[in-house]
């Protein structure tokens, strides 16, 4: 798509106005109808130049399966469709034009809603889902931002752009997203079906987190908020009021005791606001109600950490991948991280699940009885991968040799002081002792350098970083602002006596104007031995397309 002429028209019908949002399926324009002299809203694929044939097909074919799913849809509380229509041999879908915020917009705006908002929401979202389930189709990504609350109040679900049609042949394969984990359901989580039920599931979790403030789950990082899904008690739901029980019965771990749409709808009937009325005239922002959590440990005469100063890197001669290095004493915690995930048009958490049954945190001392086999490098093979930015830029992709049964998903880390936003891709073995994650900084340069990421690093975890080695490596081909960088670092996980002690390899390597970090982490009794047979053998194969 041409991004420089965003004003052209597309099937001599509807002209592009202006770009509501993008993300990594599509990019949204708000648009005029020629024909009918109406606004209307229009989707594209966004794809990356020279993209081979064969993936632009795949996206062509989830962009008519979108439309096809939302066609078969007709409800007051669903964005409508309007048309599909074909231009320079490109899908487009038309749809509805609605003036509105997203629920997770209105929550930063007001706080929590009240009772009567949560009601509303409850109400229409539960009517809009029987709709689609009806139709066979479950939308598989419910969630605040694609709750629309339209300036008159009216309330509609958006986004079916991981929506699949139940009665048609699956397209799903290894990296199709599935969902936000804070509000995804447990046997999805799991690697189980998408059914009604998870829909059901995510409404529930969506609303806990309209009255509360914040989602059911909150997580360190992404593997942590899974775990919690799974393995976690359902929180009561805090601040929901009347609402709580209804909440509740949609939150429960085993999908067939899960409160019915039909139920919900009885539950709230008698908390809606009067017909006529717009429970959402109220503007004014509410307190966030007191949620209970768990607090960390604290020695009462601790004193706070000291100023991190400069990281403590001995520059050393280049690792050499015939003879396996000596272990670095090096420790801090496993980096923290605030997810915003991107997938479909309306952004959202691409995601694949580990197998059902697999553990999504890596095992702990205590149960990791015996060391999984490392693999060899015979059993790598190339994968292709997108680091991409919550806008949708266009140069995240990349490949790397990995083993192919690894699961994989994307997060997008917030920025810090020291270090813009960041893309995460990450690909896990199935008992998850294994890890490589590909981390991009997108216009990094030339504002930053190296020093700067490690300075970041090191600012997260004052006062836990004691040593390391900091050597230099092969650079990629093509332009860079400076020399690439590799060093190693542990981590202790977990409180005793369940920790869990790992060794990180990351490899720094500037691109460009982006900044790009592959780190293979291992248990730190694998550290020597994985460090040829897994570090040298994948961040070797690293390159951006």
């Amino acid at each position: 798509m041409d991004k420089a002429d965003p004003k052209r028209l597309i099937a001599d019908r509807y002209q592009l106005l202006h770009v509501l949002g993008q993300g990594s399926m599509g990019t949204v324009w708000a648009a005029r109808d020629e024909v009918l002299g109406r606004q209307v809203a229009v989707k594209g694929i966004l794809h990356t130049p020279g993209m081979p044939e064969v993936e632009a097909a795949q996206l062509r074919e989830r962009t008519m399966r979108e439309a096809r799913a939302i066609a078969a849809l007709s409800h007051p509380n669903l964005v409508t469709l309007y048309d599909v229509v074909q231009h320079d041999g490109d899908p487009y879908v038309v749809m509805e034009l609605v003036p509105s915020r997203s629920l997770s917009e209105l929550l930063q705006e007001q706080g929590c809603l009240t009772e009567k908002q949560g009601a509303a929401v409850l109400d229409a979202v539960a009517a809009a889902l029987a709709a689609a389930h009806r139709a066979g189709i479950t939308h598989r990504d419910v969630k605040p931002g694609n709750v629309l609350i339209a300036d008159d109040g009216r309330v509609k679900l958006t986004d079916f752009g991981i929506a699949r049609n139940v009665a048609e042949a699956t397209m799903t394969a290894r990296g199709i997203t599935l969902g936000t984990p804070a509000y995804i359901a447990p046997e999805v989580a799991q690697g189980g079906d998408v059914s009604a039920a998870a829909d059901r599931w995510s409404l529930g979790a969506t609303v806990w987190a309209a009255m509360a403030g914040e989602p059911p789950y909150v997580g360190k990082n992404v593997m942590q908020t899974i775990n919690a899904v799974i393995n976690g008690d359902v929180p009561v739901p805090a601040g929901a009021g009347r609402l709580a029980p209804v909440i509740s019965g949609l939150m429960r771990k085993d999908p067939a005791e899960r409160l019915s749409l039909v139920d919900v709808r009885r539950q709230v009937y008698a908390l809606l606001p009067e017909p006529g009325t717009d429970a959402f005239e109220v503007r004014e922002a509410l307190p966030l109600p007191v949620v209970v959590r768990p607090k960390p440990k604290i020695e009462p005469d601790a004193p706070l950490a000291d100023d991190p100063g400069p990281l403590p890197f001995m520059l050393t001669k280049p690792i050499s991948p015939q003879r396996p290095r000596g272990r670095v004493a090096t420790t801090f915690l496993l980096a923290a991280a605030m997810l915003l995930f991107v997938a479909g048009s309306g952004g959202g958490f691409a995601l694949t699940r580990l197998a059902a049954g697999a553990p999504l945190l890596p095992p702990t001392e205590q149960t990791l009885q015996t060391l999984p086999t490392l693999p060899t490098s015979a059993a790598l093979v190339q994968r292709t991968a997108s680091a991409e930015t919550a806008s949708g830029d266009q140069g995240g992709k990349f490949t790397l040799n990995v083993d192919p049964s690894w699961s994989t998903y994307a997060e997008q880390r917030s920025a810090d002081k020291f270090v813009p936003l960041s893309s995460v891709v990450h690909f896990v073995s199935g008992t998850g002792a294994y890890e490589v994650t590909v981390q991009r900084f997108a216009d990094f340069y030339p504002k930053r350098n190296i020093n700067t990421y490690t300075s970041s690093v090191q600012s997260r975890w004052p006062n836990r970083f004691f040593g390391g080695e900091k050597v230099p490596t092969p650079n990629l081909a093509g332009p860079r602002n400076e020399d690439s960088i590799q060093f190693i670092y542990r981590t202790v996980e977990g409180d005793e006596p369940n920790t869990l002690r790992r060794s990180h390899f990351s490899r720094v390597l500037p691109y460009r104007g982006d900044l790009w970090v592959i780190e293979v982490v291992v248990p730190t009794e694998q550290e020597d031995e994985a460090r040829v047979r897994l570090f040298d053998a994948i961040a070797s194969t690293f390159a951006p397309v």
